[in-house]
């Protein structure tokens, strides 16, 4: 994840993103606690929502919604909304708001509703005068389930974490096949890894849902228009139709 480095700067200033940006108004909105499966019982991570629109759309939508009303409160005002997508220290920007503390799987946590959740920033230049919060106190103490959950040592200590390993990482963000040792490691589910957010005891159980997806056959066997008819405004439309097909692969002999 080179790109992170390229632009540190950029995503620690705001105002480089918005001119003039005076207020960054951070927000979280939770995903379900439930994981959909694939007919033939294959899982994929929580956020994908597979029968949703992909969510940087859906809350994009939101955030807009409330950005109007800052306008209206603030006449002339300029605002940006941002979700997941632009260079924004997203996480960073949530804990100094005080929505809730880092984890040591560097997920932010929010306590009483964990961490599965999106996070929106609201860039704005007006001035909204609020009762500043201070950042949350770390909450783990002395757990360090995630980091011992981690399949693929991707959690190398506290607050620290190697991309390159990341299950996460490899199985959306990297265009390069998952390997066969890897793919051992992916457990049943081919897109995303939330085993260090299952273990946190600040998240709640959830189960598995009832089959939202095709079959991991049907999804190899898919040309690329049926796999927009069905997944083309899904969070999956991003990764694209060979990077599932690849980590499905690397499942090995568990399809």
């Amino acid at each position: 994840m080179e790109w992170l480095a390229r632009s540190v700067r950029l995503r620690q200033e705001p105002e480089r993103l918005l001119e003039s940006c005076r207020t960054v108004v951070s927000l979280a909105y939770p995903y379900p606690l439930e994981k959909s499966l694939t007919k033939d019982g294959f899982s994929v991570a929580r956020y994908t929502e597979p029968q949703k629109e992909d969510y940087h759309k859906r809350l994009g939508k939101l955030g807009r919604g409330l950005a109007k009303e800052i306008t209206h409160e603030h006449p002339g005002c300029k605002t940006r909304v941002c979700v997941d997508s632009a260079p924004i220290m997203e996480r960073s920007f949530a804990y100094s708001s005080g929505i809730g503390f880092l984890g040591k799987n560097n997920m932010l946590i929010i306590p009483g509703q964990g961490s599965y959740v999106f996070l929106v920033e609201i860039l704005t230049t007006a001035l909204i005068s609020e009762n500043r919060t201070k950042p949350m106190a770390d909450q783990c103490g002395l757990c360090t389930k995630c980091l011992d959950a981690c399949p693929t040592g991707a959690l190398e200590k506290p607050f620290l974490v190697d991309a390159s390993r990341c299950l996460s990482y490899l199985t959306i963000e990297d265009p390069s096949d998952v390997d066969r040792e890897t793919g051992k490691k992916m457990g049943k589910c081919f897109f995303g890894c939330d085993i260090c957010q299952e273990v946190c005891p600040f998240n709640k159980e959830g189960s598995l849902n009832r089959p939202a997806l095709p079959s991991t056959g049907e999804i190899l066997g898919m040309g690329r228009e049926r796999f927009g008819e069905v997944f083309g405004k899904t969070a999956f439309g991003r990764a694209g139709l060979e990077k599932m097909k690849s980590n499905i692969r690397a499942l090995g002999s568990a399809v």
